[in-house]
């Protein structure tokens, strides 16, 4: 449900896409969630799956999921530290639902693949020399 815009305490979403983003919106939080999905995950462990992701930014990404109540830090309190992290509830329902848009870009991995590339050599060319 969206808010009229008079709500004081917080934005105003047009949309259900809208309020999604705002919750996660940026580069790595999807990817991270992805990865956690299908089974919890030690930091190093999303670190490699994630890829070219800091370990700054993981970590801020990590804080910020679990602030919003979409991913659990489980810290097994051991020296040394042992911290694990995995989806709340709210965080699956969310996985569930982006099933259907990592189909959608297997199915269309080539033209994407095609479209990044034409983006690349089209940055490459207004960059100045």
């Amino acid at each position: 449900m969206t808010n009229n815009g008079n709500n004081p305490l917080g934005p105003a979403f047009r949309c259900g896409m809208e309020a999604v983003l705002d919750l996660v919106g940026g580069k790595w939080k999807l990817l991270i969630l992805y990865h956690l999905c299908g089974e919890r995950r030690r930091f190093s462990e999303l670190r490699r799956l994630v890829g070219s992701v800091s370990e700054k930014m993981l970590s801020q990404q990590l804080k910020e999921l679990t602030a919003d109540g979409l991913v659990r830090r489980i810290d097994f309190k051991t020296v040394p530290p042992h911290v694990e992290y995995e989806p709340t509830a709210f965080g699956r329902d969310l996985c569930d639902s982006m099933q259907p848009v990592c189909e959608w870009g297997a199915r269309n991995i080539g033209e994407i693949a095609r479209i990044a590339e034409a983006r690349a050599i089209h940055r490459q060319a207004d960059a100045p020399q």
